[in-house]
């Protein structure tokens, strides 16, 4: 039998699509002896959001490795007889705690911490209302109904980043391994050549009335901060940390190295790494976290002397000093329950921030909700922004004229055709709303609800249209010479 290893993944790029909003459906009632039951189109449903929430089962973002497109249910079409179409159901993705969402340019988005923790990465579409919901006085029986709206499409990164409170750094095969195992009762993979450890390994250690987490940080030699050897994959696991322990390997027989220089070089690196998520969530640098240094494998003769030679240079630093040894387990019930210490004083002195409460401010009372520019690729061209003209232009179906002159009354009761004489629109102008752009006509009565001559229909644009046809006439005939240009 082959049994295929789980494998630790901690950056993922994931693509997301919301599902998209259902058409609203035009129809009027028929039946027999009421021959105008009116309409009784309903409205379509919206489409499902994506949502990451914190999963304290979960560990790794393994399955995101595997499975990068993550696409939410679409919103059914409304029905005759006012039936509403069903709602796209969400896609609710499971994460670890410690997940940073981050966008394709390096901004954080979201740190979801704690377990049930949600995020709405991707919204999805409205649902188009049906004609029975644009009835009107003036429009008692509708002949189109709005569409759906798309998803939210987007790619986002995410990042794991370990919670954990005591962060073990040092060089490889330093004992930070053997010393997670016998602290707690993780068993991460511990051998005699460097970089057995390609994954972080938590650990959960109780002193006394305090319960903390320890984690042993792989892969970190100098020029790790700069991408050198495994160090850059992993020192964002060190992030959240409440206390940096440097493990130092005093029996070591490589040339060139002695604990003092090990730690210098370790402290560059840790200089050198400038976290983003930190100055948003007010940790600090990795530079500013208290230190405890750990002098292991006292358990070797010669490395017990060198561990004594050392000491008091680390301790004229102001950190704490433990010699140790994960073998023989000498020392370790002083450093369990100074890091304790440590760790509640740090709690103490860094409380979690309360969850943010949404700020509900109301809309003043001239905000008008959208903006007009002058188009600068287009010349005497102009562009309008704003999400309801926005939106409305995505919901309407351009080949109906009644929905058209609907939108246009809209736009005009917004104010959009009232800004755009002001700011010297001339007939024909191009006006660009989203991806649509049309040629303004201010001679059409908009903002003032019509009675269509049909259903599907609108006079203004019956009207535009023979004007714009009669005006093609009349230029043909000027240039094949038949009448003169001013008649």
């Amino acid at each position: 039998m082959i049994r295929r290893m789980s494998k630790f993944i901690d950056r993922v790029v994931l693509h997301v699509r919301a599902g998209k909003g259902g058409h609203g459906c035009a129809s009027v009632h028929r039946e027999k002896f009421k021959p105008l039951g009116g309409p009784d189109g309903g409205n379509g449903g919206n489409g499902g959001d994506v949502i990451l929430e914190v999963d304290p089962n979960v560990h790794t973002l393994l399955d995101f490795h595997f499975h990068p497109h993550a696409k939410a249910g679409n919103g059914k079409p409304g029905e005759g007889g006012n039936r509403d179409g069903k709602m796209g159901a969400d896609l609710l993705l499971k994460v670890p705690d410690g997940t940073v969402v981050l966008s394709t340019d390096g901004e954080v988005l979201v740190d979801l911490i704690g377990a049930g923790n949600r995020f709405i990465v991707a919204k999805g579409g409205r649902g188009g209302l049906g004609n029975a919901a644009l009835a009107s006085k003036a429009r008692k029986a509708p002949g189109f109904a709005l569409l759906g709206e798309e998803g939210e499409e987007l790619d986002l990164v995410l990042e794991l980043k370990s919670v954990a409170d005591v962060g073990l750094v040092g060089f490889p095969s330093a004992g930070k391994s053997s010393l997670v195992s016998v602290l707690s009762a993780a068993k991460p993979k511990i051998a005699d050549y460097p970089f057995t450890t390609l994954v972080p390994n938590l650990g959960v250690v109780a002193s006394g009335d305090t319960t903390f987490t320890i984690a042993d940080v792989p892969g970190l030699i100098p020029g790790a901060s700069a991408g050198r050897g495994l160090g850059l994959d992993f020192l964002r696991h060190l992030e959240r940390c409440a206390v940096l322990a440097h493990v130092v390997d005093c029996a070591t027989l490589e040339p060139g190295r002695d604990p003092v220089s090990d730690v210098d070089a370790l402290e560059a690196e840790l200089a050198a790494y400038k976290p983003a998520l930190n100055a948003d969530a007010g940790l600090g640098d990795l530079a500013d976290r208290p230190r405890v240094v750990i002098l292991n494998k006292t358990d070797v003769p010669d490395a017990e002397e060198l561990a004594e030679m050392v000491a008091p240079e680390f301790a004229e630093r102001g950190w704490p000093v433990f010699q140790i040894s994960a073998v023989s387990r000498a020392g370790l019930r002083p450093l369990t329950f100074a890091l304790a210490d440590l760790v509640r004083r740090y709690r103490e002195e860094h409380p979690k921030a309360a969850p943010k409460r949404p700020v509900i401010r109301p809309i003043a009372v001239d905000e008008t909700g959208f903006t007009v520019l002058t188009d600068p690729e287009e010349p005497g061209g102009f562009i309008v922004r704003g999400v309801r003209p926005e939106r409305w232009v995505r919901q309407t179906q351009f080949d109906n004229d009644e929905a058209v002159g609907y939108l246009a009354d809209r736009l005009a009761r917004l104010g959009v055709e009232d800004q755009l004489v002001k700011m010297g629109a001339e007939p024909g102008a191009p006006v660009t709303i989203g991806d649509v752009t049309f040629e303004w006509e201010p001679q059409i009565s908009a903002g003032i609800d019509m009675v269509p001559t049909g259903r599907g229909t609108d006079v203004r644009l019956e009207q535009s249209n023979r004007t714009s046809a009669a005006e093609r006439k009349h230029a043909s005939r000027v240039r094949r010479g038949l009448v003169d240009e001013e008649e």
